[in-house]
């Protein structure tokens, strides 16, 4: 199922000179590039969770150049109308499927109405345009996700009665952020309601931006007479702001629990040194596999293969529909199994996450550098 233009099909074989980060690869023992389906990926940004570059678009480049496809994976750098203009240009090339992590449903909708209308199948990554389009869905149980990090910072707060929290949530835009929170607070708000916690302040990050993040914990822990007794923090990026103001406040170094999400290197380290009490970790190369199979399949026609495949089903709560979903299990990652899961399934690189100020940590946990 081949849509691409002769102008696509020039322009991408043109591309196929380089090979690097950007997921493009060059003819050579693959055959000739245009003989493959294209795939266009769009990603959000690289600084609101780190994990979009140091893990989704690599294993997302192996995983669609391994399934026989031809990546054109781009960011959108947070920005809807860059995401827009990217997706239009992959449209205009007529790209086979088009792989979108929508930085907003409005904003991911639209883009998949133009994708409809030009015939060309849609897969939300890992999120999901609520009222889009979208034919394929591929992520994690995000409840599940929220729930795990309830129980993290539960585990690190241990008997302390009436703990004060504050919660520093994700993108309001984000339907993954709002699946987080909800995870959350099924463990969290019957504790809230009885008074065995206190929900101090809350506070969702518009575009999980970490900058703002640092600001609004700091106006947060103002507001509650500068006590903190524990941090929900959506994702790692969030935790190293929140972490940031503890330092400032001389909170830090572990006094504060504070959780996390996307075992990200810089995240990992924070955990390691004892600031960030936890992190979720969700194989990205899993779900980047995933989306590979399920994009190759579509790209070739493949429909009742791509069913089968999604085994599940996510409701729009907009449209009403069903997306058919490939949803992933996660895992909660404290130091003591940072080994047994991040490293042994080759997430990380020891000698990344070793270097520095918690080689000896490490030692004691017996990573292995080299």
């Amino acid at each position: 199922m081949h849509r691409r233009s002769a102008f696509s099909v020039l322009l991408v074989a043109l591309l196929a000179t380089a090979c690097g980060a950007d997921g493009r690869t060059g003819a050579g023992a693959d055959g000739d590039i245009a003989d493959k389906p294209v795939v266009g990926v769009i990603l959000p940004d690289d600084e609101a969770s780190s994990r979009w570059v140091e893990q989704d678009r690599p294993k997302l480049a192996q995983a669609l150049r391994f399934a026989g496809v031809e990546p054109l994976i781009e960011h959108a750098d947070n920005d809807e109308g860059r995401f827009a203009s990217i997706a239009e240009d992959l449209i205009r090339q007529r790209v086979d499927v088009l792989v979108t992590t929508p930085l907003s449903p409005r904003g991911g909708a639209d883009v998949e109405a133009m994708a409809k209308a030009a015939g060309i199948p849609v897969i939300n990554y890992d999120r999901i345009s609520m009222g889009g389009h979208a034919d394929y869905y591929v992520s994690f149980d995000n409840i599940n996700v929220g729930e795990l990090q309830a129980e993290g910072l539960l585990k690190c707060l241990g008997d302390k009665p009436g703990a004060h929290i504050i919660e520093l949530q994700g993108s309001p835009t984000d339907n993954n952020a709002t699946l987080f929170a909800e995870g959350q607070h099924r463990k969290l708000r019957p504790l809230y309601d009885n008074g065995t916690l206190k929900l101090a302040q809350s506070h969702a990050v518009d575009k999980w931006d970490v900058a703002e993040g640092r600001i609004a914990f700091a106006r947060m822990l103002d507001a509650n007479g500068g006590r903190v007794d524990g941090v929900v923090a959506a994702n790692d990026g969030l935790a190293g702001a929140a972490i940031e103001v503890l330092e400032e406040r001389g909170l830090a170094a572990g006094r504060v629990p504070v959780t996390g999400q996307d075992a990200t290197l810089d995240g990992l380290r924070s955990i390691l040194r004892g600031d960030q009490c936890m992190t979720v970790y969700k194989p990205i190369r899993d779900e980047a596999e995933a989306a590979a199979r399920l994009a190759a399949a579509v790209a070739r026609g493949d429909l009742s293969g791509a069913d089968d495949l999604a085994t599940g089903n996510t409701r729009d709560l907009v449209s009403g529909r069903d997306v058919k979903s490939v949803l992933l299990g996660a895992d909660l990652i404290t130091a003591e199994n940072v080994r047994q899961v991040v490293v042994a399934e080759n997430a990380i690189k020891p000698a990344e996450l070793c270097a520095g100020d918690v080689g000896p940590v490490c030692a004691d946990l017996e990573i292995l550098v080299g």
